[in-house]
């Protein structure tokens, strides 16, 4: 894996929210948080394997605020560049907002993305979203936003067939399978022949959770960085022997489904949607390559 270079750190799967799209199902009850102990040893790992961005994420990565600015120090004492994920719950007014990224610019975070659509209660002009921004153009960190469009049906043909497609940015896994999926247009699973939402064979960043699992897609995990360092986990990743993955690569969903049967009919809004019914079929099976359980919305 010769081409990964971005390390997103779900520094814990707990948020305020429970958003329908969340492909994490994270929420209030959701568990699993780094330790100082742990964000120490992964970052000498993400040195040694390479890795040159940090990506702190969630759930919500400000409820455990002294970990956080702990975790941005550390990786730019390393020499590694630190980004944020939020939605940014905490900017109740620019003047607060500062108080809060002050010390995070700081300790050396690069740049803060927020969350800014309708499923996180943003407003363009009032909502904590802008005010964050703001109050980040105040202390010259850079600032963007990441917007997730709700999914709808459109007209537009696709492919050759006319068949109606889905708008939007959701990607069907996780929560968004039980709130988002029911009234939207469906296509036979044989459509769905390809990933088109991650790099399976050369990523070029991975996820890594709490409990150790480094993910290429969410809830697909390739190893445990707290049983093997991260270098070795990427060194041994085979895309093709692995037991998801392979048959992702060699045909897509379809032949995922192929190879372990269909779940819950034979109609699906996208790969992504029959991907992770399928997946969450099998989490029983390979339980070492799909976890953890909570992110399939199983019991723990």
């Amino acid at each position: 894996m010769n081409d990964l270079k971005g390390l997103h750190l779900l520094l814990t799967y707990t948020c305020l929210y429970e958003c329908d799209h969340c492909f994490l199902y994270c929420g209030p009850a959701a568990e699993g948080t780094f330790t100082l102990d742990r964000i120490e040893a992964i970052t000498e790992q993400a040195v040694d394997a390479g890795i040159e961005s940090l990506f702190f994420e969630g759930g919500e990565p400000f409820l455990f605020y002294p970990l956080l600015e702990a975790a941005v120090r550390l990786g730019k004492s390393r020499g590694l560049s630190c980004h944020l994920v939020t939605n940014a719950y905490w900017a109740t007014t620019v003047r607060d907002a500062e108080l809060w990224l002050a010390p995070l610019r700081d300790a050396g975070l690069d740049s803060l993305s927020v969350s800014d659509d309708a499923f996180h209660g943003g407003d363009a002009t009032l909502g904590p979203a802008n005010r964050a921004r703001e109050a980040a153009r105040i202390l010259g960190l850079a600032a963007d936003s990441i917007c997730i469009e709700a999914p709808e049906a459109r007209t537009e043909a696709t492919q050759e067939k006319g068949e109606p497609v889905v708008g939007g940015d959701v990607l069907l896994k996780g929560r968004a399978v039980e709130t988002l999926a029911a009234d939207l247009p469906r296509r036979h699973h044989a459509c769905f022949t390809e990933c088109t939402g991650e790099e399976l064979a050369r990523p070029s960043r991975v996820h890594l959770d709490p409990f150790g699992n480094v993910f290429v897609c969410q809830g697909l995990s390739i190893g445990n960085v707290w049983e093997t360092p991260l270098k070795q986990v990427a060194a041994d990743y085979d895309p093709a022997a692995h037991p998801i993955v392979g048959p992702l690569l060699a045909g897509g969903p379809a032949a995922l489904a192929a190879a372990f049967g269909l779940p819950e009919g034979e109609d699906y809004v996208s790969d992504c949607h029959l991907c992770y019914l399928v997946r969450r079929s099998l989490v029983d099976r390979f339980p070492e390559e799909l976890c953890p359980r909570q992110v399939y919305g199983l019991p723990v």
